[in-house]
C-alpha cells in the first residue's frame, strides 16, 4: 500500500517552475532515493511535499488524503518529518534542547521520545548537554535527523543527508537511515551520493530536468548501464 503518492507535481520558485510533472510514490515501510544531477529539481521536490515550495500543479497525497498546499505545521501534525539539507540545527542550543524543540508540538513528557533518539544515535546520548555548534558534521546530521524523529513521524524526509560528511560519517548516517527504517519508518531521500543511496533504496527515481527519467529497484537502477554512465559515473 503507498504511503505517499505524488502525481503531475509542477512546482518551483518566482512563477518559474523547476518541477515539470513529477510523480513517485513511497510505500510503507519503504526506502526510496531520488537521485539525479545538480539542478534536477531533487531538493525542490522535498520542500514541496514540505510545504515549503508552493505547489503549481498536481496532487501529494499521503495516507490517502490529499496534502497538497498544507502549511508546514499541518503537515509535520499529519506524520512526516522533513530535514532539510541546510540550517538543520539550532547551533547555540544543546543537543537535548534541539531534541526538545523537535517535540515543541507534543502534550506529552518528551523523555521517552529522547530515550528512543539517544538509543538509535547512541553518540549523542553522553553529548546530550553540549551545544550542537561544538560538534561535528556528522553528529550535527544525527542531531538532524533525531530532532525530526521527535514526533513519531510515518514518513521521514531527508535531503543530502550526506552532504559535506567524512567518509566515516557517510557510512555511519547510512547504517541510522538503516536502523530507522527497522523501526518502520519510511524513508525518502535525496541524495548525491548515489551509489550508496540506491544499494540502501528499495526503490528509486533519477530525475533530470526537472522531470522523471527512470524509476526501478535500488539494484535494478545500479544495474542499469544507462543510468551507470549518465548519473553513477560509469
Amino acid at each position: 500500500m503507498s504511503l505517499l503518492e505524488v502525481h503531475g507535481l509542477r512546482a518551483g520558485y518566482d512563477g518559474v517552475d523547476i518541477l515539470h510533472g513529477v510523480d513517485f510514490r513511497v510505500a510503507e515501510g519503504e526506502i526510496v532515493a531520488i537521485i539525479g544531477p545538480n539542478g534536477a529539481g531533487k531538493s525542490t521536490a522535498m520542500k514541496a511535499l514540505a510545504g515549503l515550495v508552493a505547489v503549481g500543479a498536481g496532487r501529494i497525497v499521503f495516507e490517502g488524503e490529499d496534502i497538497t498546499g498544507l502549511r508546514t505545521d499541518h503537515i509535520t501534525r499529519r506524520g512526516i518529518g522533513y530535514v532539510p539539507q541546510e540550517e538543520n540545527v539550532f547551533p547555540s542550543l544543546t543537543v537535548r534542547e534541539n531534541l526538545e524543540m523537535g517535540a515543541y508540538i507534543a502534550k506529552d513528557d518528551p523523555g521517552p521520545r529522547i530515550a528512543a533518539v539517544f538509543e538509535l544515535f547512541p553518540p549523542l546520548e553522553e553529548k546530550a548537554r553540549r551545544p550542537v555548534r561544538e560538534l561535528s558534521g556528522g553528529l550535527r546530521q544525527m542531531v538532524a535527523i533525531g530532532r525530526a524523529l521527535m514526533l513519531e513521524p510515518r514518513l521521514l524526509l531527508l535531503d543530502e543527508p550526506t552532504a559535506g560528511l567524512s567518509p566515516r560519517f557517510v557510512g555511519e548516517i547510512f547504517e541510522r537511515i538503516r536502523s530507522v527504517n527497522a523501526r518502520g519508518v519510511a524513508v525518502l531521500m535525496v541524495e548525491q551520493n548515489a551509489k550508496k543511496a540506491l544499494a540502501l533504496a528499495d526503490r528509486g527515481y533519477v530525475l533530470a530536468m526537472g522531470a522523471n527519467r527512470y524509476e526501478d529497484t535500488g539494484a535494478g537502477l545500479l544495474a542499469n548501464r544507462e543510468v551507470a554512465r549518465m548519473f553513477l559515473g560509469g
